[in-house]
């Protein structure tokens, strides 16, 4: 880049105020995969070269203030990722946060994949009657749920409890389940035709 390129960027960045920073950072804390510079210019209505040199301003201020996340360029694209010097930190309150208590949701989704075994997320689904998608993706991350092949006709993945359900509910096997017909309604068998 020639002199009179970089200054034209440092204007155009100038220029860009804390709008433009701004929106890049929201857009920025919603993504799960890193955004090309090409893509924010386009959704920003702005110029790649000035969207690339605000990316790198934001980058090397947040380095320079020692924050604890980093805005890194990584597979042709920007994403936030933690600092690595607060790594143990982060592990700690990963690993804390599986501890938390389940929502009613996942309470719901652990007990359908519980009973009914191996089972796949249509299913599921079904079952509870609202999309379990995300639910699912939870139990799986916090180890109580994991795949159990594709099921021979549909080809949709299949779920079931791990050991570490039967250990964090202190069962030796799921032959210790309780029964579920003192739960259930009475007339059960007629819902069940109904679907």
């Amino acid at each position: 880049m020639s002199p009179s390129e970089s200054e034209s960027v440092e204007d155009a960045t100038a220029a860009a105020g804390p709008g433009l920073r701004s929106a890049i950072e929201a857009i920025l804390l919603v993504v799960d995969e890193p955004v090309a510079e090409v893509t924010l210019a386009q959704v920003l209505e702005r110029p790649t070269v000035e969207i690339a040199a605000v990316l790198r301003d934001l980058s090397a201020e947040y380095t320079a203030a020692g924050r604890g996340f980093d805005l890194r360029e990584v597979g042709g694209g920007w994403r936030f990722y933690t600092r690595a010097d607060y790594a143990p930190v982060v592990e700690r309150f990963v690993r804390d946060g599986q501890q938390a208590r389940l929502t009613q949701a996942a309470l719901e989704t652990l007990a359908v994949v519980a009973y009914r075994q191996p089972v796949s997320r249509a299913r599921v689904a079904a079952v509870r009657g609202v999309n379990s998608d995300g639910v699912m993706r939870t139990l799986v991350a916090r180890g109580l749920v994991e795949e159990a092949g594709t099921d021979p006709e549909s080809q949709a993945v299949l779920y079931r409890t791990t050991s570490y359900f039967l250990e964090r509910l202190g069962l030796r096997d799921l032959g210790e389940l309780p029964e579920l017909a003192p739960f259930l309604p009475d007339d059960v068998e007629t819902l069940e035709e109904q679907k």
